[in-house]
């Protein structure tokens, strides 16, 4: 299991649109994927559970994947995450 904690960088935060981007990554990956935020886990490949945490701009997020790809996993989505969406 690996993690990695990142601040949200784009101006809106993880929704809609940027929450979407960012479970189809997550989707890309067979590893368990969470994301963590104050003291809520959710489904990183669930669109409802991303959104439910209402992720904002500023945001420190905890990314934490586990599986044969999770270092793959956390680094792609921690790339997208502090690209602010702009890769």
């Amino acid at each position: 299991m690996c993690c990695k904690e990142v601040v949200i960088k784009n101006e809106v935060g993880l929704h809609s649109k940027f929450a979407t981007f960012f479970t189809k990554r997550a989707n890309e990956f067979r590893s368990s994927i969470w994301l963590e935020r104050d003291d809520r886990r959710v489904n990183a490949k669930s669109l409802l559970g991303v959104l439910s945490i209402g992720v904002v701009a500023g945001d420190s997020v905890v990314i934490v994947a586990k599986g044969n790809d999770e270092n793959k996993a956390l680094a792609a989505l921690v790339e997208l995450l502090e690209s602010g969406f702009k890769k």
